[in-house]
């Protein structure tokens, strides 16, 4: 007999669900919002979801932040920054990717459950949607330079085009975006690599130029504080990771059957982004640096002007514009998708933790959008370096907060749970081990980023971030003892959580709260009913009849 068919559904003393709560759960069972993503959602192929991931990072952003850091310090220092920041995000993406794909749940779950507790990831959470909102913001603008130049639209209206155009393709989650993203990836990669082939191979000394351009603040040679400086901006992606997630945690169970596709598509799709990414802002500079001469410094780092100008050399000039202009507007809706609905989900999450109320997804896909159209008004591309410099310094302690205490207080010091947890009352409220951790990193990191200690030192936050969150997330965890992880070690439902092969179990449990199904990773006891309750009712219980108490043996 299957667990649901064994464990009789019963009412709670607030009475059966309401018509929130039966809405709420309806939307979240679209793509899991907020939720562990169930094995009997998961159909697709390891390589359809790595495809439908790299879709999203097919962002012009790259060329712009590659552009302005070779304009200003160098082709060499520019080359050596993107190089050094495209390290950090690789060993630092790997085990956060591993653990989104491996046990099904996105950045803020892990984050739980990896030294922050229940409601200290809220700080996280908050810091993911304003990197989807930034970013927005900044591929809004690359859009909107575009219609600019193509239809003559004015600015103003531009933003508002490309805010407005993502709303109907954000609203149906994973199903839709990975059919959008699997479709347009080849024309986005012949529109954005032929450019660059063709420059190449008919204008060899376009390589040279671009490999002695010295900048307009250096010399010609590498220096520390320039590179520094450029892979400050470039680690401002760095919180990319949480959106790859948002698509690795539907990747199938890895089996012996599949392990080989599976471990290709993680790394390819999880950390493996930033190699893409990397290669887009080295072909940033080049353009910029094609181009300068024709188009001047200021208007260099804008991706409509990169492409029309490379187009302007190997095709008609009656098609250069549009088809600048459709390059532009392809890269603008895939990652402004994936920006709007990875948004969504760090908002309620945050949301629903806070208040015990679930207001729906589609709200906060509008409040992410209207901070997104109000950086664009405001005219952030204009002093976007600033922006992105500043900002990366609390992704990066953030990412490295978590990405360590997998590493090291999981694996080695084996103080944090191995595996992840993210459900109200088996997790703290707060544990000090991340929360101390990335408050401080991020806090001095900041302090050094605006000149607190020196013009000498200002060009190493980002260095101070990663450093100060890589020591202090396993000293934290040893003078805890590891106590705040856990509040209870044992959920109340004798089967385990992971099956024989190490995923997650499929068993089926029903929520006595909402009448539906979930597997068992999502549910825990009830605490007062004597059934099983999931973890989004568990979530907007805010009596906290349904919540387990504290172990005893945690107690003494």
């Amino acid at each position: 007999m299957s667990a649901t068919e064994s464990r009789p559904t019963a009412e709670t003393a607030e009475g059966p669900a309401t018509p929130a709560t039966s809405q709420a759960t309806k939307e979240t069972l679209e793509d899991y919002t907020l939720r562990y993503a169930p094995r009997s959602y998961r159909r697709w192929t390891p390589m359809v979801v790595a495809t439908t991931a790299l879709g999203g990072i097919a962002y012009m952003a790259d060329f712009s932040i590659g552009a302005g850091i070779g304009l200003a310090h160098g082709t060499g220092n520019a080359l050596v920054a993107i190089a050094v920041a495209a390290v950090v995000i690789f060993v630092t993406g790997f085990p956060l990717a591993y653990y989104g794909a491996r046990y099904n749940i996105d950045l803020d779950l892990i984050t739980r459950g990896s030294g922050f507790g229940y409601y200290g990831s809220v700080l996280t959470s908050v810091i993911f949607a304003s990197f989807t909102f930034i970013f927005f913001a900044l591929e809004g603008s690359i859009m909107a330079q575009g219609l600019r130049l193509g239809l003559g639209l004015p600015l103003w209206i531009g933003y508002l085009v490309s805010t407005l155009m993502v709303i109907p393709l954000v609203i149906y989650g994973m199903k839709a975006l990975s059919k959008l993203q699997v479709w347009t990836t080849p024309v986005w990669l012949v529109l954005m690599v032929g450019p660059l082939v063709y420059l190449i191979a008919t204008d060899p000394g376009t390589v040279d130029r671009f490999l002695s351009y010295a900048g307009t603040d250096g010399d010609g040679g590498v220096n520390t504080a320039s590179v520094l400086l450029g892979a400050g901006v470039c680690l401002s992606l760095i919180a990319q990771i949480g959106e790859q997630i948002d698509y690795l945690r539907f990747m199938p169970p890895k089996t012996e059957a599949n392990k080989a596709r599976w471990w290709t598509a993680v790394v390819m799709a999880g950390p493996g982004w930033v190699v893409l990414g990397a290669l887009k802002q080295a072909i940033g500079v080049f353009l910029a640096v094609y181009i300068l001469a024709s188009v001047g410094p200021s208007v260099a780092p804008e991706p409509i002007q990169q492409f029309k100008g490379a187009f302007d050399a190997m095709l008609p000039s009656w098609l250069v514009v549009p088809l600048a202009v459709v390059l532009v507007v392809i890269s603008q809706i895939k990652i402004n998708v994936t920006n709007a609905y990875s948004g969504s989900l760090a908002w309620t999450n945050s949301f629903t933790r806070l208040t015990g109320r679930y207001p729906g997804r589609m709200v906060f896909v509008l409040v992410n959008l209207g901070f997104a159209l109000a950086l664009m008004e405001a005219d952030m591309f204009s002093f976007l370096n600033g922006i992105l410099g500043f900002y990366s310094n609390c992704a990066i302690a953030w990412v490295v907060t978590v990405a360590t205490d997998i590493g090291v207080n999981k694996y080695l010091l084996k103080l944090s749970p191995h595996a992840p947890e993210f459900r109200r009352g088996m997790l703290y409220a707060v544990n000090p081990v991340g929360v101390v951790s990335f408050v401080a990193a991020s806090g001095l990191s900041i302090a050094m980023y605006f000149h607190a200690f020196g013009d000498t030192l200002q060009p190493y936050s980002p260095v101070a971030a990663a450093v100060l969150a890589f020591a202090l997330t396993p000293l934290t965890a040893v003078a805890t003892r590891g106590r705040y992880y856990l509040r209870r070690t044992d959920d109340g439902i004798p089967e385990p959580l992971l099956d024989a092969d190490g995923n997650p179990s499929g068993t089926a449990y029903d929520c006595h709260v909402c009448h539906q199904a979930y597997e068992r990773p999502d549910v825990t006891a009830c605490a007062t009913h004597g059934a099983v309750v999931c973890s989004l009712c568990l979530s907007t219980d805010r009596v906290g009849d349904h919540v387990l108490p504290v172990s005893d043996e945690l107690l003494a």
